[in-house]
């Protein structure tokens, strides 16, 4: 009775995984969907994900030097992470990933740095405004 179990409490995680850089951007978004659908059926919360996008790869993987790099950034129980490892170790679209588990004070308070980042990426392009050409800015000062 005086001992406490623990519970399969939520843990913090980030997994960064590296699709094959001859995708389309349809089956890329597709993977990445079919990532996060595993971590939603498994009972994970997704507070962010963060295409990072194509980048050269530090050595080449399965004769890949460059690859599209995707974070998640999610709240789970630890027998998830199991399950989607499996999950990106048998899907041939993923060259590269890895899981981070945040539990220490600091470590969490840079996760929610982290995720809030993640968040505001999201959202940039949809408020960016196009530059203006030199042609427009011609024709204002003309009519100027």
């Amino acid at each position: 009775m005086g001992y406490k179990t623990k519970r399969n409490t939520m843990n913090n995680y980030e997994t960064l995984y590296v699709l094959k850089p001859t995708l389309t951007d349809e089956e890329t978004a597709s993977n990445i969907a079919k990532i996060e659908e595993i971590l939603v059926k498994q009972g994970a919360q997704i507070l962010a994900t963060n295409k990072i996008g194509m980048r050269r790869l530090a050595y080449p993987v399965q004769k890949h030097e460059r690859g599209f790099y995707t974070v998640v950034y999610f709240k789970a129980a630890g027998s998830v992470i199991a399950e989607l490892e499996r999950n990106l170790k048998f899907n041939e679209e993923v060259i590269k990933y890895l899981t981070v588990k945040y539990t220490k004070k600091k470590e969490i308070a840079q996760f929610e740095k982290l995720v809030a980042n993640a968040n505001q990426v999201k959202e940039e392009p949809k408020e960016e405004v196009a530059p203006a050409t030199t042609e427009e800015v011609a024709t204002e000062s003309a009519q100027a």
